[in-house]
């Protein structure tokens, strides 16, 4: 919990009582391995925070094929924004890629800290900007790279998750084969 607690401290103030109440808020739970956090087709009812663990953010193009779109790991909220605001069906699932320790709150829970904490709104405001800003530098380098420079960035990037993701989840988040992942990494 006190994970969750400094990570939010990084970007606006809270006193004692607030953060005792954000914790009276939060839920620990353990998701295992392969397991779906939230799922297309329904409302994603709660927000995560990962204290531990790797989760991937896919869904299916017009061909069937699962796509990874994008990977969270410690210290990052996850949730299908669009569905846990606006109530609406989700179009992606959240699946772990490993065994993972999470804070979540419900709606109803971000709602009682928003109307009982005068800064919440802009501590998730902020929260949500960084966030939404960092998937964009993460993905718009890789919009016309190749496989190399796909995978070069990713090792960069990510360098603590590249031994903990499945190769067949690496390659579809890069866009390339299994096959030439693996040749890719083996000339490197």
């Amino acid at each position: 919990m006190e994970q969750l607690i400094d990570y939010l401290l990084q970007f606006g103030q809270l006193n004692e009582k607030q953060i005792a109440l954000v914790k009276a808020k939060a839920n620990n739970i353990f998701l295992s391995k392969n397991t779906y956090f939230s799922e297309a087709g329904k409302i994603a009812r709660q927000l995560a925070f990962v204290q531990e663990g790797v989760l991937r953010v896919c869904y299916y193009n017009n061909k069937g094929e699962e796509i990874t779109h994008h990977f969270t790991d410690e210290n990052h909220f996850i949730v299908d924004l669009d569905s846990f605001n606006h109530k609406v069906p989700s179009l992606v699932y959240i699946q772990a890629v490993t065994d993972c320790k999470l804070t979540v709150f419900t709606a109803e829970e971000m709602k009682d800290l928003s109307s009982t904490i005068i800064t919440w709104d802009d501590i998730i405001n902020k929260i949500t900007t960084k966030t939404l800003l960092d998937k964009v530098n993460m993905i718009k380098p890789m919009l016309n790279a190749d496989g190399k420079t796909k995978y070069l960035d990713f090792l960069e990037n990510f360098p603590n998750l590249v031994n903990r993701i499945p190769l067949v989840l690496l390659s579809s988040y890069l866009g390339i084969t299994q096959s030439s992942l693996s040749r890719i990494r083996r000339n490197l």
